[in-house]
């Protein structure tokens, strides 16, 4: 436990005040379902894509990537570099004319208008699901971090932070998170970027790091490299840490989980689908991309760092549970014993996710301290808003519109998504336990991605790209794709995992050498069971005519005008630029 001083409690508390203020002053402008849930379609392009991007920047992200930076090192790139700009550039270009042409409230409710019912409610369903897992997993990180640093209770920490989102979404609705999000975006990257400085000096800059995560590596059993080289090492699973081949690093996630999560997650496309006219929704995911590919350096780098810096304060490594550790990443520690945790091999567990947090006690003087800690909370109240405000609005349109109650008055329906807002946030705090048995969380995520988003993926792609896809196709194919996911991960395990929760529930017949590996390829089932069968069924059924299909089908959407824009507001022109800079940094980093 560390104490912080007087300045560090204000800088909390005055950002604390500034969201809940923020939220009551977009009280009056809140007066309809669609300025609760849509903020009425009326945010700037820039605005819009800066909490597109703030939205993806929760706990996963600032904890996930640096507990992945220092479990797989600079391989975690591939999660932005392959793994989400092309999939960010696809969805600015030719998935918002579809989503906010057809004025669709949600993406479930794009399914109907160009499936069914039913393809809507399962999608509906699942998603309400996930969004619920990962708005825990942010809760988890937070409680976890403030018991960590400042030795309070777990379940009081994930309380406190749960009550500050509730307040500002429940008085503001999307328009106070996306606001708060822009709010949070620099507030992360002015708190991360100073960390990144300070430890890449101790580590005596990129060359000592790679000095001295070669020496981890080869601890590990790897070549000195692997750990400071994106796809040297990608010919074969046991020779890179992230324990996976080229194939299914760029099949599992440069294109079936990425695309699948950022065509396709409501999350993330509620905020383009709320800006204020189309060449705005098509603009926001890309100049959301362009910060989100240097975004690596600023979250990714930390965690790697602290495999390569030791304490400099006698005792306070055994104060904070260093000892037994590697670098300043702590052991996991056994809840019963009190003991460092150890694997099937006998080896001590890692805590990766407390990764970051040693890096800021390690790092930052009082005042400093106060603003790392604020970035953090930032990031764990930026994932919780964006899941809840998406999950109240499927919740209310597309489950409790569509089934419960038809027909009741606007009034009505923004009672509920306020509503929906409580027993949300109350779900978020119980699923925050399932992510205990995880010692990166950014792994239980991405498999969670694979349940729900990678055969969605195939589901739109075929439904937007091919009009002879029909509803009972889709439904069945996007039922047959989730099974698959189930059954591929119930007969996989990762090496040294226990069956269960992570696998191997049906017997472990496929062993991979690491949970992302096993992810991956759980992705890839999912996705093309779901593509086969949903062409299968579809043929063998009568599609929608041509007609009904308008506007929703790439090949009867008129081509959207870019007007005289000035070059820079071109969507065409912000994707080559993003892709161009992605492409250089793989090559740089190879």
């Amino acid at each position: 436990m560390t104490h912080l001083t007087t300045i560090d409690y204000v800088l909390m508390l005055v950002y604390f005040a500034v969201v809940l203020v923020v939220g009551w002053m977009l009280r009056r402008s809140t007066k309809t379902s669609t300025d609760f849930f849509l903020s009425g379609r009326s945010i700037p392009s820039w605005v819009a894509g800066l909490a597109f991007i703030s939205a993806n920047l929760g706990a996963q992200e600032v904890i996930g990537m640096g507990a992945s930076g220092a479990k797989y090192g600079i391989s975690t790139a591939h999660f932005y570099w392959i793994g989400a700009i092309p999939a960010m550039v696809f969805v600015g270009l030719f998935m918002m004319p579809f989503y906010y042409g057809s004025r669709a409230r949600s993406v479930p409710e794009y399914l109907k208008l160009r499936f069914d019912e039913k393809t809507r409610s399962l999608n509906a369903i699942s998603f309400a699901v996930m969004t619920i897992m990962s708005s825990g997993i942010s809760m988890y990180a937070m409680g976890k971090l403030l018991n960590l640093l400042l030795g309070w209770s777990f379940d009081i920490s994930m309380i406190v932070a749960a009550l500050i989102v509730l307040a500002y979404i429940f008085l503001g609705g999307l328009t106070s998170a996306i606001y708060n999000e822009v709010l949070q975006f620099f507030l992360i990257v002015f708190g991360f970027a100073p960390l990144v400085f300070l430890g890449l000096r101790s580590a005596g800059g990129w060359p000592g790091l790679k000095t001295k995560l070669a020496e981890v590596a080869v601890g590990r059993g790897f070549e000195p490299g692997a750990m400071t080289h994106a796809w040297s090492y990608m010919g074969n699973s046991s020779q890179n840490p992230i324990g996976v081949e080229w194939f299914g690093l760029a099949m599992g996630l440069g294109f079936v989980l990425s695309f699948g999560y950022w065509c396709t997650d409501f999350l993330v496309v509620q905020r383009a689908m709320a800006s204020e006219n189309m060449a705005a929704a098509r603009r926001t995911p890309l100049i959301a991309a362009i910060p989100k590919v240097f975004f690596p350096f600023l979250v990714i780098l930390p965690g790697m760092i602290a495999l390569a810096v030791d304490w400099h304060t006698p005792g306070t490594a055994g104060a904070l549970g260093i000892a037994g550790g590697q670098g300043i990443v702590p052991p996991k520690i056994d809840p019963a014993t009190g003991a460092a945790l150890l694997d099937a091999a006998g080896h001590v567990v890692l805590d990766y996710d407390l990764s970051v947090p040693m890096m800021l006690l390690r790092f930052f003087p009082s005042g400093m301290l106060g603003l790392g800690l604020t970035a953090l909370m930032a990031s764990f109240m930026s994932g919780m808003a964006g899941n809840v405000t998406a999950f109240n609005t499927v919740w209310t349109y597309d489950i409790y519109q569509s089934h419960i109650k038809k027909g009741a008055s606007d009034e009505h329906y923004l009672w509920m998504g306020r509503a929906a807002t409580v027993f949300g946030i109350a779900l978020s705090i119980a699923a925050a336990y399932v992510a205990v048995s995880f010692n990166n969380i950014l792994d239980l995520l991405q498999l969670v991605f694979a349940f729900v988003n990678a055969p969605l993926f195939a589901t739109f792609a075929l439904g937007m790209f091919w009009k002879r896809t029909t509803g009972h196709g889709a439904f069945i194919g996007l039922l047959s794709g989730t099974v698959a996911a189930a059954i591929h991960h119930g007969i996989s395990l990762a090496a040294g995992a226990v069956p269960g929760v992570k696998g191997g529930y049906f017997g472990a017949h496929i062993v991979y050498r690491s949970e992302l590996g096993q992810t991956f390829w759980t992705a890839i089932a999912a996705w093309v069971t779901c593509f086969v069968v949903t062409i299968v069924v579809s043929l063998m059924t009568r599609p929608r005519p041509d007609d009904e299909l308008r506007g929703l089908v790439y090949s009867l959407t008129p081509r959207p005008s870019e007007g005289d824009v000035v070059w820079y507001e071109r969507p065409k022109v912000i994707a080559v630029l993003v892709l161009a800079i992605a492409l250089a940094l793989n090559i740089i980093f190879f």
